[in-house]
């Protein structure tokens, strides 16, 4: 019989979709596991280099940001969704779901005409990406026990790494030798693979139930309520300081509007959600709460490298994209190396307290020192603190302990998006303020603003003699202000989790019990014998069989 599952008293049953793998079998679903995250990742910083080649394409100036914009969005407000829908329609279910609206919509971006179609499938692909790594580690969570996931996480840690170092490579190389499209498309063959591999290979439990009871169990209004909700909160970050300016009345409505929608959803889910898609109680536990804390800065200071470094050393350094994609190499290195070895910490101790601290502490000197980076610093000084960055990323990453995995990345993906309104913000104000001094027309500050790439050939817009005092003076101050708040949060991080991350257990009975008779189940399959027909055609495994039922 299933173990089930009750969140309320009133009558949806959920199926404990708990199966802890022997080794053989858990190979092969983290195989696909893995598929599926470095599709997400790959594709989530693949943007970030071809950004200023899109920018000019279209001749798209500011609205250019709301090509990642548009898709944090969209993963972020569907965040929420993915862990309720897996409980109701199977884990399976779930991550195709998320993996075919990645695939259209990136499928369609590529062949965007205009920059308005190209935001538009952005945002589907990113209400599919959104859900891939929330559901990878679901996935992780329901196949191994709590005291070996810190392991098998810490390798996923590495694939995640990956990804984010060879995204802006691949970027920059597609963006400038082939075709900005082909950024949007090269995921689309490997996320094919991931779905064959998710629908073939992983040994997943099917949830009971027929469709009709499925979609009963569905909480309309609480998805009606967060998806407007997130998109009402987020709109008026993206807007801010680009679009409007931050006390506009259309951004402030907005904004007010969109927590009012998620009071009356946290309101619904805790009084008359009969299934909710963020249980209220889950915030009782205080560890919880303080971690979504610490991960809310984790997103908003990891986004903002992760998209802001590459432009940096195409505006500032004056790389290519290729070499700007170059610089991010250590990150491969770096990550892969500390997420393993933290995630062996991990599964060995069962205390990761200390690699929280250690990684936030590491994180806010490295931003710190990155901050000092200038056209007079040389290649290596700049690889060297790239890698301590990203070596604090990795530590970061460990605490995916926590108990509601979705919810912990809305938080993570909340932070990066106010990241990315709040970096373009200062930027775009320093070198307003910095073109300010030349007495220049507002026309070309407007123009510089919104295409960066014009500074390229300071000819055209009149400014050659003082081209090199606007990057110095202009874009290296905003980059270094926003390198320094970075630094600033990441050491309020350190402080945070020091003060309020307390230890947990790692170690369950159940799941000993669980991953007990999992093996013992392998076993016994491996050394059956034939068994031999007996007299009157019955075969001794069937008469057992008849006896059982």
């Amino acid at each position: 019989m299933r173990k089930t599952n009750e969140y309320q008293s009133n009558a949806i049953v959920l199926t404990d979709q708990t199966n802890l793998l022997p080794f053989k079998k858990l190979i092969a679903c983290f195989l696909g596991v893995a598929l599926c995250i470095i599709v997400s990742t790959l594709d989530n910083v693949v943007v970030a280099t071809s950004v200023p080649t899109i920018s000019e394409a279209f001749n798209a100036g500011y609205i250019v940001s709301w090509v990642p914009s548009a898709y944090l969005l969209t993963s972020t407000s569907f965040q929420p969704l993915y862990g309720c829908f897996s409980d109701i329609f199977g884990r399976k279910a779930a991550i195709c779901m998320a993996m075919l609206a990645f695939v259209i919509g990136n499928l369609l971006a590529g062949f965007s005409k205009t920059i308005l179609q190209l935001i538009v499938f952005r945002g589907i692909a990113g209400a599919g990406g959104g859900g891939i790594v929330s559901m990878s580690q679901i996935v992780i969570s329901d196949i191994v026990s709590l005291r070996d996931r810190g392991k098998y996480q810490g390798i996923m840690g590495g694939v995640i790494a990956l990804g984010y170092t060879i995204g802006p490579i691949i970027g920059g190389a597609l963006s400038q030798k082939v075709s900005w499209r082909w950024c949007f498309w090269i995921s689309i063959p490997t996320a094919l693979c991931a779905i064959v591999v998710v629908v073939f290979v992983l040994p997943l439990k099917p949830v009971e139930g027929d469709m009709r009871s499925k979609l009963f169990a569905i909480n309309f209004l609480g998805t009606v309520l967060t998806l407007v909700g997130c998109a009402l909160v987020l709109l008026p970050l993206i807007w801010g300081g680009v679009t409007f300016p931050w006390t506009s009345p259309i951004v402030l409505a907005t904004l007010l509007a969109g927590i009012i929608i998620l009071i009356i959803f946290c309101l619904w889910e805790w009084k008359g959600a009969r299934l909710p898609i963020i249980p209220m109680y889950i915030f009782k536990h205080s560890t919880v709460t303080r971690v979504y804390i610490t991960m809310f800065i984790n997103g908003f200071v990891e986004y903002s490298s992760i998209y802001y470094l590459p432009q940096y050393f195409q505006v500032v350094m004056n790389y290519d994209p290729i070499n700007a994609g170059i610089f991010l190499i250590p990150m491969l290195v770096s990550q892969m190396a500390v997420s393993w070895i933290s995630g062996i910490i991990v599964s060995r101790t069962g205390h990761y307290r200390n690699i929280i601290h250690s990684g936030f502490a590491i994180w806010s000197l490295a931003c710190g020192l990155i901050s000092t980076i200038n056209t007079q610093s040389s290649k290596s000084e700049m690889v060297t603190l790239q890698t301590t960055t990203v070596a604090a990323q990795a530590s970061v990453s460990r605490k995916d302990m926590s108990v509601v995995t979705a919810f912990r990345n809305f938080i993570r993906l909340l932070g990066g998006t106010l990241a990315l309104a709040v970096d373009s913000s200062i930027i775009n104000n320093s070198l307003r303020a910095s073109l300010s001094k030349l007495s220049l027309p507002p026309s070309i500050i407007s123009g510089i603003i919104d295409k960066p790439a014009a500074l390229a050939n300071p000819d055209g817009i009149g400014i050659y003699t003082m081209a090199s005092f606007v990057l110095d003076d202009g874009y290296r101050r905003g980059f270094r202000a926003v390198f320094i708040m970075n630094a600033s949060l990441a050491a309020l991080a350190t402080v945070a989790s020091v003060l309020l991350i307390k230890h947990k257990e790692l170690r369950r009975a159940d799941e000993d019990n669980l991953k007990r008779k999992e093996n013992e189940q392998e076993r016994t399959q491996r050394r059956v014998p034939d068994i031999p027909t007996l007299p009157g055609g019955s075969s001794s495994s069937s008469i057992l069989c008849s006896t059982c039922i």
